[in-house]
């Protein structure tokens, strides 16, 4: 209809075409068609749970709702131990218990806030943590399609845990990871000390030590 002159709209009464929803492939199509396309902002359940969590809104990570595959799953669950935006995915009341616990067993007790039912009569918001909110949800049955936004890994939180690593190996064997890759020992101590957080001055006296 469109190649032959029509215009269409794509209007959903449920979020935003496009955001987990078979529009992505509509729009794709257009595109690889040379069909010019364009986007008006509407309700979006990602967005408007991401304003009223209470939590950083100037970086976050959307992911949608979690591979039923286990292996992929898994993967991106993995993926999200280092993230330091605020993490946005959406889940069903069923899977809601089973998606916390995995979250709780892989992140840890983070902040998390949960939406359900937005723009609408029974809308929820409820800030928690993840070990709170499984609690809460294992004595009262989920209902109603949920938002969960759940609060990044600090930056200072991930380099207290990088350094933590670094000093699990010596100096010489952190060093040995450098110059295998052909880094000139002067620049690899450089690196070294930006690592642990120290400075370039206490590598090299603890490397003579050593």
């Amino acid at each position: 209809k469109i190649r032959s002159g029509q215009n269409i709209a794509l209007i959903t009464d449920a979020g935003t075409p496009g955001i987990s929803d078979p529009g992505e492939d509509l729009v794709r199509i257009c595109h690889q068609s040379g069909i010019e396309i364009t986007s008006l902002p509407g309700a979006c359940a990602c967005i408007t749970a991401l304003t009223l969590s209470g939590l950083a809104s100037r970086r976050f990570a959307f992911e949608a709702f979690l591979p039923r595959d286990k292996k992929e799953r898994s993967a991106i669950l993995d993926s999200l131990k280092l993230e330091t935006r605020t993490i946005i995915l959406y889940e069903a009341p069923h899977h809601l218990l089973k998606t916390l616990q995995e979250l709780y067993n892989v992140l840890g007790d983070r902040p998390i806030t949960l939406c359900r039912e937005l723009t609408k009569k029974y809308e929820t918001v409820f800030t928690s943590t993840l070990s709170e909110a499984l609690s809460f949800y294992q004595q009262q049955a989920p209902k109603g399609e949920f938002v969960l936004v759940i609060q990044g890994k600090s930056l200072k939180e991930l380099q207290q845990e990088q350094h933590k690593n670094w000093e699990n190996i010596s100096l010489e064997e952190h060093m040995a990871q450098y110059e295998n890759q052909g880094i000139a020992r002067k620049e690899a101590m450089k690196l070294v000390a930006k690592d642990r957080g120290i400075s370039k001055r206490e590598v090299y006296a603890k490397l003579l030590r050593e």
